[in-house]
């Protein structure tokens, strides 16, 4: 499968969040080419600030391996992920990150560029218009 693959159904992950009236981000964990996990923005549901698409899936992915490191994991997300979540990323030591849409507002590379793993792999722009339409859309509802 492809990183294109893979990022369409983090989307769908995206378009689910946006069904529920939450900022569409979503995201799914691969290993050894299958989904272990998925997850979307749940901070209007749960009421926590802290359940974004990338720690649902995150703490899933872990559940489903027995174990914390991620390492062999790739994670797909289709927005750059925020400070916390890269932090989330960094102890989780994932292998790989791709994301879609770049968030210059908010996005890790802006303000904690080092908080991921030495290890990790980043690739960005997947699906970039895509994930980053479905975002804008969602806010020029909401205005």
């Amino acid at each position: 499968m492809t990183d294109e693959y893979y990022m369409q159904r983090a989307l769908e992950q995206a378009q689910d969040a946006a069904g529920r009236d939450e900022i569409p981000v979503g995201a799914v964990v691969v290993c050894r080419d299958r989904i272990i996990a998925r997850g979307h923005n749940l901070t209007e549901l749960l009421n926590d600030v802290t359940a974004h698409a990338e720690m649902q899936a995150i703490t899933a992915a872990a559940n489903h391996l027995g174990g914390k490191y991620l390492n062999e994991c790739t994670l797909y997300v289709t927005l750059e992920p925020c400070v916390m979540c890269a932090g989330a990323i960094g102890w989780a030591q994932l292998g790989r990150l791709v994301y879609g849409a770049s968030d210059p507002k908010r996005g890790y590379s802006r303000y904690a560029p080092q908080a991921l793993h030495p290890k990790t792999q980043v690739t960005s722009g997947v699906l970039a218009e895509s994930c980053g339409a479905l975002v804008r859309d969602f806010f020029r509802h909401k205005r």
